[in-house]
């Protein structure tokens, strides 16, 4: 693609993704919504955390696209290495891993993650929004520019933060109201609960490896040429 289609299209994957955001904040009744997103609100679910982070990310990578059309720049530095770090780091490994735990929890039992209750506020093409469309959406842009990984041991360290925040939150949100943010974890015991967030860690991981892995082969050596300019 050209600096330009990627531009556009950079906008519109944008503007899907606060679409979402606003539509999904405006779905169901007053009633309805207010059971969803009782006992910690909308942000509680990791799946809603993932769009508003994609309409960040896109954001970002917009405004990079736009800086560097009028700068006439390759690179942004502060802009295009924070649009990598979101990507690498978040973007790419959080979308992969809701598109493949939501999925094979859902075809095991839907009750686990997405009761069948939910089809009365979210309408079916809004579930693969939320839940199908972000992996492809995010694989896309392995395609279209190279990005900086950081070394592993920096790149797992930030993703493992990330996750034990969200764990916390979900861990705190149970400490405070008795409920958990999915009815998965109400079947599991203190063990399975830790095994289950350790595998979970272990997936998003690996997922990241095969990220760094994919813009390796697609871009080895234009980063490598990059890296031996910046020496």
């Amino acid at each position: 693609m050209t600096k330009t289609s990627t531009c556009i299209y950079h906008s519109l994957v944008m503007s899907w993704y606060i679409f979402l955001n606003y539509y999904i904040s405006q779905s169901g009744g007053e009633r309805q919504k207010s059971k969803l997103f009782q006992n910690g609100g909308q942000w509680k679910y990791l799946t809603l955390l993932n769009l508003l982070l994609q309409a960040v990310f896109y954001g970002v990578t917009c405004l990079d696209d736009v800086l560097k059309r009028v700068t006439r720049k390759k690179d942004v530095k502060f802009i295009t290495a924070f649009r990598d770090l979101l990507f690498t780091t978040l973007a790419f490994p959080i979308s992969t891993f809701v598109f493949l735990s939501f999925w094979a929890l859902y075809l095991y039992d839907r009750e686990l993650v997405y009761p069948k209750i939910l089809d009365g506020i979210f309408p079916g093409w809004l579930n693969h929004a939320m839940h199908t469309s972000i992996w492809p959406l995010s694989l896309v842009e392995f395609f279209l520019r190279p990005h900086h990984y950081l070394s592993k041991t920096k790149g797992l360290t930030l993703l493992a933060v990330s996750s034990l925040a969200y764990i916390g939150r979900v861990l705190w949100i149970y400490s405070e109201t008795g409920t958990w943010v999915y009815p998965v974890f109400a079947k599991l015991s203190p063990v399975g609960l830790a095994v289950f967030f350790s595998l979970s860690y272990i997936l998003t991981a690996s997922i990241y490896l095969l990220g760094e892995k994919l813009n390796h082969l697609k871009w080895g050596d234009i980063m490598q040429t990059r890296r031996q300019k910046q020496k």
